[in-house]
């Protein structure tokens, strides 16, 4: 039987992002390591990605695509990054932070179309 990350050509987590274990201590250019299932690369590790959403906290039951509340002074921080353990590096991974907050490990991520300059 093939695993669903044996299709994706995925043989363990060091394959797709960079974290404490296999980073060397910092970030790395995007392209190193494999593309997840939808063609992105480091969706997950090498920095986590600085969220424009407030946060607060889930109210438990299915949500596609929750929003947090319109105000509030903390922002979201999503999905593991070079310095944090394997287990950060998911979409899931969330904490809040002040929005003026800046730090070695925080970023963004751009995705751009194919075609659009």
């Amino acid at each position: 039987m093939t695993r669903k990350n044996e299709i994706y050509g995925y043989t363990s987590l060091a394959d797709c992002p960079w974290y404490d274990s296999n980073s060397g201590g910092t970030t790395h250019p995007v392209g190193q390591k494999l593309p997840n299932p939808w063609g992105l690369y480091d969706m997950h590790g090498n920095v986590q990605e600085y969220c424009q959403d407030v946060y607060d906290t889930y109210r438990g039951g299915i949500a596609l695509d929750p929003q947090g509340p319109a105000t509030g002074s903390d922002l979201v921080q999503r999905g593991g990054d070079w310095s944090h353990p394997n287990w950060g590096c998911r979409s899931a991974f969330r904490f809040s932070f002040a929005g003026s907050y800046t730090f070695f490990n925080l970023g963004f991520r751009v995705v751009l179309a194919p075609g659009q300059p």
